[in-house]
């Protein structure tokens, strides 16, 4: 879509087909799927929307914007940054450059924490504190699948938490949200269920440039990415109930060396590693 053939009318259609080449030639992970978010973006539907739109012209502002938000996904932003707006378990998370991308594989540990707990019923009551909840994807996903529990979730970030509340009243959940690192906002308190998706990444890590874009503060950690993970599993136990539940996500090739850390705590009778939908290790899940 070159200034040489804006004057041309341009489709639905064209624009996606425009949009896939571009991203294809520059080795983008997913082309056709960044061109269908970023076009329905733009029209304000869903993809569904745009394959039942698929010959409708494009007027000249809308080609202006298309093309803004083209060249910024080239420079490697992020789609979700640029629609403002990322899918995490059946639910639609609003997402700025304060918080971290949801991701698929955080999915694990929600799936995990309802596992643990069984039915709607058998759980009313239950006390989750989600630690580090950024865009609040962990605590409003439970929130929203388990209204009877009482959701507490902790961020470092003022900015992180104003988009976390945000999120929790346009998704119609209670969720009480508390400013600080990891527990110390909860000092006294104790809880059935600790969850928590720290920052994991080696600060030495070879990344996709995408992941630059994202909050270093949510993404990295001392100790070869472990430090964070370390100190909520060392301080966990004197804020869970008997018999309460610790997850927690790690990164690549970590689950071993996590694993070891909670033995050495003596703190937990109960310690195991689970795998994400791919089988990798993901989510370190210890029973007090």
């Amino acid at each position: 879509m070159t200034d040489e053939t804006a004057s041309r009318t341009w489709t639905v259609r064209d624009v996606v087909r425009w949009m896939t080449q571009r991203f294809t030639d520059e080795k983008l992970d997913s082309p056709r799927l960044d061109a269908d978010l970023l076009c329905a973006h733009l029209l304000g539907c869903d993809r569904v929307g745009i394959y039942l739109a698929m010959d409708r012209p494009l007027s000249g502002a809308e080609r202006d914007d298309l093309r803004a938000l083209v060249r910024r996904r080239l420079a490697r932003e992020p789609v979700a940054y640029l629609t403002g707006r990322k899918e995490f378990f059946g639910l639609t998370f609003t997402v700025t450059p304060d918080v971290l991308i949801p991701r698929p594989d955080t999915e694990t540990l929600v799936e995990a924490a309802l596992d643990l707990t069984g039915p709607a019923d058998a759980s009313a009551g239950l006390h989750l504190l989600d630690i580090g909840c950024g865009s609040g994807a962990i605590a409003i996903s439970l929130a929203h699948a388990r209204p009877s529990w009482r959701v507490t979730a902790t961020d470092l970030s003022t900015k992180a938490l104003t988009v976390a509340r945000g999120n929790a009243l346009r998704l119609k959940t209670e969720v009480e949200f508390l400013e600080g690192s990891l527990l110390a906002p909860v000092a006294g308190r104790r809880f059935n269920l600790i969850a928590s998706n720290p920052p994991y990444i080696p600060r030495d890590a070879v990344l996709q440039p995408e992941i630059r874009h994202e909050p270093s503060g949510a993404l990295f950690a001392d100790d070869g990415g472990l430090a964070l993970l370390k100190e909520i599993l060392t301080e966990a136990p004197g804020h869970l109930e008997p018999g309460g539940h610790l997850l927690v996500e790690f990164g690549q090739d970590q689950d071993t060396l996590l694993a070891d850390f909670a033995a050495s705590t003596g703190a937990y009778a109960e310690i195991r590693i689970l795998c994400d939908l791919a089988g990798s290790p993901r989510v370190l899940h210890a029973r007090r």
